[in-house]
């Protein structure tokens, strides 16, 4: 089953984090529901893979200031039918900053369940969030594309500065407490 590895990476993040077993319970009951929920084609929603990218040292977190959503966030976006989230995580931090030079910590950051407003002719839908950490062992220098409005390397204890988006909140103490 194509949805298994995400479901054995769920049940490794599950038993790091008991305190968030009602978001890995949504995540479950959705992917083992949806088949396509891999697709952005699946109207309710559909799993989505972002990159919490971080400097050589850790100590910043490069964000996005997200041209349709128009907030300060993580990279990332759609696996348009890619069941391996790290690597759409991977893939979407490299078009939407040109940064090279990332790889992928092992495992589950964090999970999110976030609905997109409707726009145009897209009607809202949830975007089943899976987020890892990626570091960055280059110079740090990125490319806006066209997702963005901006690109931002903000200091992890700053991002208050930014943001006041609990999901991002919940990055940075995780991200802050595993230091």
């Amino acid at each position: 089953m194509h949805r298994a590895p995400l479901l054995d990476l769920i049940q490794i993040y599950a038993a790091a984090h008991p305190g968030e077993a009602e978001t890995v319970a949504k995540f479950r009951e959705f992917i083992g529901r949806c088949p396509d929920c891999f697709e952005r084609s699946l109207r309710e929603g559909h799993i989505t893979g972002s990159a919490w990218v971080v400097d050589r040292q850790g100590k910043r977190v490069l964000l996005t200031h997200h041209r349709k959503l128009n907030i300060w966030v993580q990279l990332g976006g759609h696996a348009d039918g890619n069941p391996d989230i790290e690597a759409v995580a991977l893939q979407e931090a490299k078009e939407e900053s040109g940064l090279g030079q990332l790889r992928a910590e092992p495992g589950i950051f964090d999970m999110d369940i976030h609905l997109i407003p409707a726009r145009k002719d897209e009607p809202a839908h949830y975007h089943y969030d899976i987020r890892f950490v990626v570091r960055h062992d280059g110079d740090g220098d990125f490319v806006v594309s066209e997702e963005s409005h901006d690109l931002a390397w903000i200091e992890a204890n700053d991002l208050e500065k930014v943001t006041t988006e609990e999901s991002m909140i919940r990055m940075q103490r995780k991200w802050l407490n595993s230091r």
